[in-house]
């Protein structure tokens, strides 16, 4: 245990330390005020505007989201294409052909989206070329999106009486040249020396000295498991003595998987596996990455508001809703199943540590860091795992799927956190001025009927199609054929990939086989919704804050850096937030932890 909150305490330690040096550079980037150190990209960037002929002059929101909205629906177009066309493609020494329509479609929108959502083994899916020239490119692409409309909404309000809020491409340009890319070079060598392969070398074939057996389930013509009479999956025994060792370059991929918060492993195992996450430094590194942009951007937003305390008060909010979690995460996890006690099964972690949920997780890895992976990648929009979500405790399973519902505010994915917590920060100083009898304000903007409506979208649009997915899946055949796990359990399952694709996480229980055509389709749609849905709201609410005049500060003003403030925020995202997804929870997680502790 003391090793454990070790552990926890010196990631917070390190990422709070990095937040404001990374916070000021990245404002400086934003304003054009270059550091020294990255000038000399200044030409390329100069280059890039002249190539594409971009025209740099500033934009309205509506004009910002509709290069936005080309942009990516050009990006889902090449990414689809790229899949559809790999078997005549370079850097493809394993000769992977066509990956299917609805899979190339789910994929496509799943990368550009910042969703990364993976229904396909990447290492028998897809070649180098696509992995390099659609997946990575699009990491870096929907990261820099997400951090533009960030940017974009900061920029409202930091700005007063003025109709634009930024160049949408310029945006793109310095979030990818200047930040992305540098830091993902780092990254990518650092990760190359802790033992992540980075090759286009054709794959390993190595003969095992025993014969491998394992369970293979078996798939009818049109794709879905066979399941016997009982509905259990219809498997037949496989032995081989060779094994294919998978090559490719995976650090370079992984390195902006992380801090972009994409997520999409280039191997099935994702950062399980040992070519993409080998040592508990690698593991660290990339649990730093994760957040080590979301909580920048909130230094970076109070700089740009002429007052850092706001942007305190945020970061603030974000980590303190992210220890809750964690907390009951690790509790769980470290308590594990009491009915495996009375069955006599053995739960020693070590010699001198008993009980915990040592199931789905990596040994050297452990349950402590395990469950701080799992909770990180559920608060930001990321999806990485290093264990697997299916085999958590139900509490455990609860806090990644719970995260996820709440908007992924909590910290966030790279732009998407920040302009979600700022947009409860708009209901909650509204909700406070309700509750005084006097118009809201925030940051000297008066929030009105107009701000709320687009506010309330971002909060409103996601609960529905979660829930209005998750309720057509276990209604429909082709949705309950997917799923091996009856029950509460199997609920629990299709309502995290529903709430994992809206939130653009990635993440999922891996328990239902999602490579169907009705979840590829299902799952394709709600990732776009839940991405581009959310975004326009919040680009007119930038545009609205940034027309309206600047109101000074009076004895009347809510102070929204003080400590009253910040439990205010955090009371909005848990009750306004969470409420809608309560029925839900207990039909899947909530009961199964009361059927584990014997309450039936």
């Amino acid at each position: 245990m003391i090793n454990g909150i070790f552990q926890i305490t010196l990631y917070l330690g390190v990422l709070l330390a990095l937040t404001r040096p990374l916070g000021i550079y990245m404002r400086r980037v934003y304003e054009g005020d270059l550091p020294v150190f990255v000038r000399w990209l200044q030409p390329a960037e100069n280059l890039l505007y002249h190539v594409c002929g971009i025209d740099r002059q500033e934009m309205r929101w509506t004009r910002y989201a509709l290069a936005m909205l080309w942009f990516s629906l050009l990006g889902v177009l090449a990414v689809y294409l790229l899949q559809r066309l790999q078997g005549m493609l370079p850097l493809n020494p394993q000769g992977m052909g066509a990956v299917t329509p609805d899979s190339s479609f789910n994929t496509a929108l799943s990368f550009v989206t910042n969703t990364n959502w993976q229904g396909y083994v990447g290492e028998s899916t897809m070649s180098y070329f696509t992995q390099m020239a659609g997946l990575t490119v699009q990491n870096f692409f929907s990261a820099a999106t997400g951090m533009a409309v960030a940017i974009a909404l900061i920029r409202g309000f930091a700005r007063h009486t003025v109709e634009t809020i930024g160049n949408f491409w310029v945006d793109m340009t310095r979030s990818t040249l200047y930040i992305l890319l540098p830091l993902s070079v780092i990254l990518a060598l650092v990760l190359v020396g802790q033992g992540v392969i980075q090759n286009l070398s054709a794959y390993q074939a190595v003969i095992t000295v025993d014969a491998t057996t394992y369970d293979n389930p078996r798939v009818d013509a049109a794709g879905p498991p066979l399941k016997d009479a009982a509905g259990n999956p219809v498997t037949e025994k496989i032995a081989t003595h060779e094994q294919v060792i998978a090559m490719g370059p995976v650090a370079s991929q992984e390195a902006i998987k992380q801090l972009g918060t994409n997520g999409g492993g280039f191997f099935n195992a994702n950062s399980a596996h040992p070519f993409e996450n080998p040592t508990p430094l690698a593991n660290f590194l990339s649990m730093l990455a994760i957040f080590l942009i979301p909580a920048a951007l909130c230094y970076t937003f109070g700089s740009m508001v002429g007052d850092t305390r706001q942007g305190w008060a945020i970061l603030i909010s974000m980590t303190l809703l992210f220890v809750g979690f964690l907390a009951v995460a690790e509790y769980a996890e470290l308590n594990g199943n009491p009915a495996f006690n009375a069955l006599g099964v053995d739960q020693s972690i070590s010699a001198t540590q008993s009980g915990g949920n040592m199931e789905g997780k990596e040994t050297r890895f452990g349950i402590v860091n395990s469950a701080l992976f799992a909770t990180i990648t559920t608060a930001a929009s990321c999806g990485a795992v290093n264990a697997m979500h299916d085999s958590l405790t139900p509490l455990g399973g609860l806090v990644p799927m719970a995260q996820i519902q709440l908007g992924e505010v909590i910290f966030g994915g790279v732009g998407s956190g920040l302009y979600g917590m700022l947009v409860y920060a708009v209901i909650a100083v509204f909700l406070a001025g309700l509750m005084i009898g006097r118009t809201p304000e925030y940051l000297g903007k008066k929030i009105e009927a107009y701000d709320i409506k687009m506010a309330s979208l971002v909060i409103l649009i996601p609960p529905l199609i979660i829930l209005g997915g998750t309720a057509l899946a276990v209604m429909l055949e082709a949705g309950k054929n997917s799923i091996f796990n009856p029950g509460a359990h199997g609920f629990s399952e299709v309502l995290y990939a529903f709430s994992s694709a809206v939130g653009n996480n990635g993440s999922a229980f891996a328990g239902i086989s999602a490579n169907t055509p009705f979840y590829n389709s299902a799952l394709g749609f709600a990732v776009w919704f839940g991405r581009f849905w959310l975004i326009i709201p919040v680009l007119a609410l930038a545009g609205s804050l940034a027309a309206k005049k600047r109101i000074p500060a009076s004895v009347g003003s809510m102070a929204t850096h003080t400590p009253l403030f910040v439990w205010l925020l955090i009371s909005t995202v848990l009750l306004v937030g969470a409420l809608n997804f309560v029925p839900a929870l207990a039909l899947g997680p909530v009961i199964e932890h009361l059927n584990m502790i014997g309450v039936h």
